[in-house]
């Protein structure tokens, strides 16, 4: 079997690596646009229990992964500047080209080759190949190139975001809510390294428009971040990385395969960044799609698998993305609320949280809650 890879994000070198460690014999190649060492965005979370599911199937990428996890048990929301501790939500993270070069490592320890820097302009070049899999992100020429087939839809979020460092540790995972003297500012930040933190700052359409951000050059509009959040970062500035303003997108497709084409990662679907899940979702694809290998003789059958096996357990997780999603698009309404009443708003807002259910994994949280809103409380549990 000669498999061609497109993207070697972490969708594409994961699998390579399941697929050369259960096959040795098969040709497995990735095609990589850019160098080994770039990478955009700087920090990736996980949820606290989302390299479970390397552990029993394959300890040593987790041992590898894990001593570089950066690891806390608490979410802190900051509105109207008083800062709100949900307990039980724990989260970890690890610099995104640290996650690269790990996986990196192991790929070309099992056998896959991996071309860097090697543009792929039409799928011709990969004629050759037996099962072509396109795990080359949002932009996907594997998608685009069968459209139609795939059923592909990609939809844009009205929020604008971009995505800085900042050189100080946060000691959770934190969102802090302004109302600056420009409209309303969100900033999602987090610790990923003892000395880095990822900044992903966001606002509404009207405010990105108002403010005048569309027309700001890159220096200008970390400027314009650097003073609303000036708290926050005590002063320290941003650091670019191709930050530049951006709406989320929303893939989808009607079916994950098409002759011997088939999709992983957000070149199949995207989860939003608010939830934590896309690295672990796009690593969760490829393991499907090697089990459904493994599991099918006939191609043709194994992509059916695969697709059949995993497309019931992602839509559960997209479908709940969205709704945080949607949650984030409506931010500065929710920003009307008090403070303990908008972290009820958020920590339920995607709909698979309920009271009974945060008094067993934030006990702290809720008895705060239920002290100061005890009929709100004794609603909920009626």
């Amino acid at each position: 079997m000669r498999v061609a890879i497109l993207g070697a994000g972490p969708a594409g070198l994961y699998l390579g690596y399941l697929l050369k460690r259960r096959n040795p014999r098969w040709e497995v190649a990735a095609f990589e646009q850019n160098a080994p060492d770039a990478t955009f965005g700087f920090g990736v979370v996980f949820s606290d229990r989302a390299l479970e599911f390397l552990a029993a199937d394959d300890p040593g990428t987790h041992a590898a992964l894990t001593p570089e996890l950066e690891i806390w048990n608490d979410i802190t929301l900051v509105h109207r500047g008083e800062r709100i501790a949900i307990d039980g939500v724990g989260f970890a993270a690890i610099g995104r080209l640290k996650l690269l070069e790990i996986l990196q490592r192991r790929a070309k320890a099992a056998g896959v080759a991996i071309e860097f820097r090697r543009a792929i302009a039409t799928l011709e070049e990969l004629a050759g190949a037996d099962l072509v899999v396109g795990a080359d992100g949002v932009n996907s020429l594997v998608r685009r190139s069968h459209e139609e087939a795939f059923g592909s839809s990609v939809t844009y979020l009205s929020n604008r975001f971009a995505w800085f460092g900042v050189n100080k540790a946060f000691p959770t995972l934190s969102q802090t809510f302004v109302m600056s003297d420009l409209g309303p500012f969100n900033v999602h930040h987090y610790r990923y390294a003892p000395d880095m933190s990822t900044f992903l700052v966001e606002t509404d359409a009207e405010t990105f428009r108002s403010a005048g951000l569309d027309r700001m050059s890159a220096d200008e509009s970390k400027a314009v971040c650097e003073t609303v959040f000036a708290e926050a970062l005590d002063g320290r500035p941003l650091i670019s990385n191709n930050s530049i303003w951006r709406q989320f997108p929303k893939v989808h497709n009607a079916r994950w395969s098409h002759g011997k084409y088939v999709l992983l990662g957000d070149a199949l679907h995207t989860a939003h960044f608010s939830i934590g899940s896309g690295t672990r979702l796009a690593m969760e694809d490829a393991i499907a799609l090697d089990r459904a290998l493994a599991d099918h003789a006939d191609l043709a059958a194994a992509l059916a698998g695969y697709e059949a096996a995993r497309r019931p357990v992602l839509e559960k997780i997209v479908n709940a993305a969205n709704a945080s999603a949607d949650w984030y698009e409506h931010f500065a309404e929710h920003m009307q609320l008090a403070p303990i009443d908008f972290a009820m708003s958020y920590i339920t807002r995607s709909g698979r949280i309920g009271h009974e259910r945060l008094r067993k994994l934030a006990p702290s949280f809720m008895a705060r809650y239920e002290r100061e809103r005890p009929d709100a409380a004794n609603r909920a549990a009626s």
